[in-house]
């Protein structure tokens, strides 16, 4: 799918021709690729990296045109997995074109909102601006939802939470990964811009976007940081609920073992043949006595041993 816009009162005006500045490429066919490789002379291997979502971000300088693969968050559909991914997308500019080559139809909404546009290179900056506010507000919902899972697995303490937890820490991860190419993206593209003395409004909105870049990165590394932390204490947390549980059945089955010995030595017939001469109101009595003080001493056993074991430990 093609789609084509004009510039036109300082903003994005759909047109139906090929020949406007701003171009989005959509999942483009075959004859759509056709088009790229033929008419905007773009390569094999430039095109298939701007539709793969694993693809680094990466910046080609050409006579005419210079092409960036660009790491962008995907939209956030929510779900039990509780995992934000990254995909990428190719920029092709030139002075007096733009395209952009993705797999996401609204790749290009919002373009425009915070500034006028009336070149192919304020699409271009605005474009990136609105991804790196995007990474923000993904880091502001992660946040939310890591205060939420806090407050469940606080009151049931269920498995699922704690993986949801290391989904969330493995999305920051992809996303200090896209943030910081991102970055060295936004780094040669600030030289370039100098060697070609773009005009000193263009090359003060770069200098913004790489500090909103470098803010953002930050921003993610100490989430990342902080949720590692937060995984790793309610990781020992459960642990520790687990041994205190396994602790107190352990210890019910060593005194009641013994227990389970005697009363199967008493409930065979040996015991009747060698109690024969003893009234039965008499022997059995003793015997309950007798496991009654073994299970007293086994639990005092266990009482003085404890202390000495999480010494040792």
């Amino acid at each position: 799918m093609i789609k084509s816009f004009q510039l036109a009162h300082r903003a994005l005006v759909p047109v139906e021709h090929l020949k406007a500045p701003v171009l989005l490429f959509c999942n483009p066919d075959t004859a759509e690729r056709d088009v790229l490789l033929c008419d905007f002379k773009l390569d094999e291997h430039a095109l298939a990296s701007a539709l793969d979502p694993d693809e680094v971000s990466r910046i080609e300088f050409h006579p005419e045109h210079l092409f960036l693969i660009w790491k962008s968050p995907e939209n956030y559909s929510g779900g039990d997995t509780l995992s934000f991914e990254v995909s990428s997308f190719g920029l092709l500019f030139g002075a007096q074109r733009l395209v952009v080559i993705s797999t996401d139809s609204g790749q290009l909404a919002g373009v425009g909102a915070r500034q006028p546009l009336n070149s192919p290179l304020d699409v271009l900056l605005d474009l990136l601006f609105n991804n790196i506010h995007h990474y923000l507000g993904h880091l502001k919902v992660i946040k939310m939802v890591a205060r939420e899972l806090q407050q469940k697995f606080n009151a049931s303490m269920e498995n699922k939470h704690l993986v949801q937890m290391f989904n969330l820490s493995e999305s920051l991860i992809y996303y200090i990964n896209a943030i910081h190419s991102n970055g060295t993206v936004l780094t040669r593209l600030r030289n370039h811009a100098e060697q070609l003395r773009f005009a000193p409004d263009a090359l003060a909105r770069i200098d913004d976007l790489i500090i909103e870049n470098n803010q953002c990165y930050k921003q993610a590394e100490i989430y990342s940081t902080v949720f590692s932390g937060l995984i790793d204490a309610r990781g020992n947390l459960m642990n520790n609920s687990m041994n205190s549980l396994l602790r107190k059945l352990t210890l019910i089955n060593v005194v009641f073992l013994p227990l389970n010995l005697i009363a199967s030595i008493g409930g065979m017939s040996e015991f009747s043949m060698m109690t024969s001469s003893i009234p039965w109101w008499v022997a059995y009595p003793l015997f309950l006595l007798a496991m009654g003080v073994i299970g007293t001493l086994v639990i005092f056993v266990l009482k003085r041993m404890t202390p000495k074991i999480l010494t040792a430990q």
